[in-house]
């Protein structure tokens, strides 16, 4: 069986556990194939958690929760070198933390301190974790999924720069429409209902599934003007003076490398969902959003005019045109 159809698959089943959250399940399926990781923003309530854990559950991968909170400490993440005697030697062993999985659910992960938030750094960039001077290889498989909430200020520590630059997106969650809120009330009191006679469920996903179809992706081509209106899309948000006195206003230090990146990786995993082996703008576009608003950093001018970089990064889009 192909990749493809096994991906699909996967999308079905988690859409059948969450209703009105079709773009959590699809960006969170595109940080997958990507192989990136996720910051996901939203309210209490709105299935952030049970997203990553339908995942789990439809994939052949394990999963760890670390609930962050003040008194956390990076080792309670990373693991720790624990000292154990047997057979009369006595010597140090490497005790892996929770971070050591294919899932990692990093849940409110603005409540923990800088020290600890930092603990995910080199999990999440280079796909291993140093400890007592020695670096253990994380699973090929590997995401990170982080939650926090939009509203919460008392008692968190904002995510600095550098580590909002290691997500792949920034994705905002939002509340359902009425009818899928009725549907969730239903779901939740089917799956009550259930609990007593639960039957085995199929077979979950391989994880090959996932590796071919990274493959498929790697190989996918981009036209030389998609890579030009990625570029510009960019640079933009660098030189926005060349587009727009307002947004030379509104902006004040631009995206990253990782931006344009960013862009590239998310841009043909949405083509690929979508059974296209080519990128349009129209999928650059699908995915600008969620990889460049966590990349701007806006201006006191724009924060007192309460702009939000949602719209500044829709600004760039309608100003920057296709080659």
């Amino acid at each position: 069986m192909s990749a493809r159809p096994q991906i699909l698959e996967l999308k079905q089943r988690m859409g059948r556990s969450i209703v009105g959250q079709e773009a959590v399940i699809e960006r969170l399926l595109i940080g997958l194939l990507a192989n990136g990781s996720l910051l996901v923003e939203g309210l209490p309530g709105l299935a952030k958690t049970r997203a990553v854990k339908s995942l789990a559950k439809n994939l052949d991968a394990g999963l760890s929760r670390i609930q962050f909170t003040p008194d956390l400490l990076p080792s309670d993440i990373t693991g720790t070198e624990v000292y154990y005697q047997a057979d009369g030697k006595a010597a140090f062993r490497f005790e892996p933390g929770p971070i050591f999985n294919n899932l990692i659910l990093a849940d409110e992960i603005n409540r923990a301190p800088a020290k600890v938030q930092a603990a995910l750094l080199e999990a999440m960039e280079e796909r291993q974790v140093t400890v007592a001077g020695k670096t253990h290889a994380l699973p090929p498989l590997f995401l990170v999924m982080a939650t926090q909430s939009p509203i919460e200020q008392e008692g968190t520590y904002p995510l600095p720069e550098t580590q909002l630059d290691r997500f792949l997106m920034h994705v905002r969650v939002g509340y359902p429409d009425e009818a899928s809120e009725a549907e969730i009330v239903r779901l939740v009191r089917s799956e009550e209902a259930a609990v007593a006679e639960a039957a085995p469920g199929p077979a979950p996903v391989p994880q090959q599934a996932v590796m071919d179809a990274r493959k498929e992706i790697h190989a996918m081509q981009v036209a030389a003007a998609i890579e030009k209106y990625i570029v510009d899309l960019v640079v933009a948000t660098r030189s926005p003076e060349r587009y727009s006195p307002e947004l030379r206003k509104w902006i004040q230090v631009g995206a990253s490398p990782r931006g344009g990146i960013a862009l590239d990786k998310c841009s043909r995993a949405y083509a690929w969902l979508q059974g296209r082996d080519h990128v349009t703008p129209d999928d650059v576009r699908a995915v600008v959003h969620d990889c460049l608003r966590h990349r701007v950093t806006l201006s006191y001018e724009a924060a007192a005019a309460g702009e939000t970089a949602q719209k500044v990064v829709s600004e760039v889009v309608k100003l920057v045109a296709v080659a």
